[in-house]
C-alpha cells in the first residue's frame, strides 16, 4: 500500500541511485521529526498550560503517520515487510543480550549481522 501511495505522489523507491536514496532518507527523517512533534503535541507536555488534555485519538493517527514514513524509508533501503521483521527480531535479540550483560560498553559490531 505504501509503495502505491509513494508512486502516486511521485516517489519511486525502486532503482534509486545512492544520491536519491540519501535525499529520500533525509526527507523521511525530517518528515518523521515533524510527525514526532505532532505526536508530542497530542500529550499535555506544557506543565505551565492547564488547558491541555491528552488527545489519544490524534496520538494514534500520528503514530500511523510515523509508520507511513518509516515504511517508505525501509522501501528506499530495499527492505520489504519480511526483511523488516527479520531485522527487528535480530535487533531485539541484540537488545536483550545488551541488557543481560549490563550494556556497559558500546560495541558497534554486535549489530553487524542484522
Amino acid at each position: 500500500m505504501q509503495k502505491a501511495l509513494n508512486q502516486r505522489i511521485g516517489v519511486k523507491t525502486d532503482g534509486m541511485s545512492e544520491e536519491e536514496k540519501t535525499r529520500w532518507i533525509l526527507n523521511y527523517c525530517r518528515a518523521m521529526s515533524q510527525e514526532m512533534a505532532e505526536l508530542t503535541d497530542s500529550v499535555p507536555w506544557k506543565w505551565w498550560a492547564k488547558y491541555q488534555k491528552f488527545d489519544e485519538q490524534n496520538a494514534r493517527v500520528e503514530v500511523v503517520d510515523l509508520f507511513h514514513f518509516l515504511i517508505s524509508m525501509a522501501q528506499v533501503l530495499g527492505m520489504d515487510a519480511d526483511d523488516v521483521f527479520a531485522a527487528y527480531v535480530k535487533k531485539n535479540e541484540v537488545n536483550f543480550k545488551r541488557q543481560d550483560t549490563g550494556y556497559t560498553q558500546k560495541d558497534e559490531n554486535d549489530s553487524k549481522h542484522i
